[in-house]
Parts: C-alpha cells; sequence; structure tokens
C-alpha cells in the first residue's frame, strides 16, 4: 500500500470520525482498492461501514438496486450509473456518506467515446444531492485503478474539509 494513499484515508478517517459519520463504498474499477485502502487504518471500524464491489452489471443490479435501464442506455461507466450506485450503497447500509467509482481501467475495453482510463467518481451525503465527476486517467490499469483511489479519497476528504469550512 502506498504511503499517499494511507496518508488520504487516515486523514479521511479523522474527518469522519470528528463528523460521527460512516463511510459506504461502491466500487467496480477499483476492485475493492478504496475499502482495502481505509480498513489499513487502525480504527477503521468506528468510521468504516461496509463496501460492495459490483464488477459485474448483475451485481450492480443485485446489490446497489442500479436500473438495468440505466445501464442499457448509458452503460456501466457513466454518470448516471455511479449516481445510482452511490444511491444504492447509501440505502443498503447504515452510512451517512457513500462513494462510488465505476471507470474503464484497460488495457481493453475502450472506445472512441469511452476510453480507456475514463472514470466516474460519485458520492452522496445521505439526505443531500449527489456529486459525480468524470475523469481521464493515463497510464496502465495499475495506474488508472491507483488514480480512481487516490481521486475518490481526495474528493471525499475536501468534501469534509468545505463542510467543516462552510460550518465555522
Amino acid at each position: 500500500m502506498q504511503d499517499d494513499l494511507l496518508a488520504l484515508a487516515g486523514q479521511l478517517g479523522q474527518q469522519l470520525s470528528k463528523a460521527g459519520h460512516l463511510l459506504a463504498l461502491a466500487e467496480s474499477c477499483t476492485g475493492g482498492w478504496i475499502a482495502q485502502s481505509v480498513t489499513e487504518i487502525a480504527g477503521s471500524s468506528a468510521w468504516f461501514d461496509r463496501g460492495f464491489v459490483t464488477y459485474s452489471n448483475a451485481a450492480k443490479i443485485a446489490m446497489l438496486g442500479v436500473s438495468d435501464s440505466t445501464l442499457q442506455a448509458h452503460g456501466a461507466v457513466s454518470s448516471q450509473t455511479a449516481s445510482e450506485m452511490v444511491a444504492g450503497a447509501l440505502r443498503h447500509s447504515d452510512a451517512d456518506i457513500a462513494l462510488a467509482v465505476t471507470g474503464i481501467a484497460g488495457p481493453g475495453g475502450g472506445t472512441a467515446e469511452k476510453p480507456v482510463g475514463l472514470v466516474f467518481i460519485a458520492w452522496q451525503r445521505r439526505g443531500q444531492p449527489c456529486h459525480c465527476i468524470e475523469q481521464h486517467f493515463e497510464g496502465d490499469r495499475h495506474a488508472v485503478r491507483r488514480q480512481t483511489v487516490q481521486k475518490a479519497l481526495q474528493c471525499l476528504l475536501d468534501e469534509y474539509v468545505q463542510a467543516y469550512i462552510s460550518d465555522s
């Protein structure tokens, strides 16, 4: 595990603990790497509720309630699917905030419209609107997945830092 990912996970854990919040994850292209990062932090059971690794469309439907019509219309790698994944993670957990990632890590699977390195990261606090961003990462499969983990953790950390600033 890389030190920068552990540092981000540790900082996120501190913010979640401070807020008294629990986290849930819904991962596709990262295959549980975000959950691995957060559970490397001692005491993470105080702020990490659960993770869903939903690599297949069938798993996205069964475990998170992603709509088959969304998958048919937009594909597994889309803002719509990422948003439904994050909403499903909240629905099927006790978490206060959830994070979802879906993308094309490569080396195959990319198209002109959806190239290798395309990733959608969504996060949502319970009772709040969903945030979803589109990212384009460079490199091999490992690099794309690693950058996804890093960016996803950073997005959640920024969410908590921003909330702290606006509450002050």
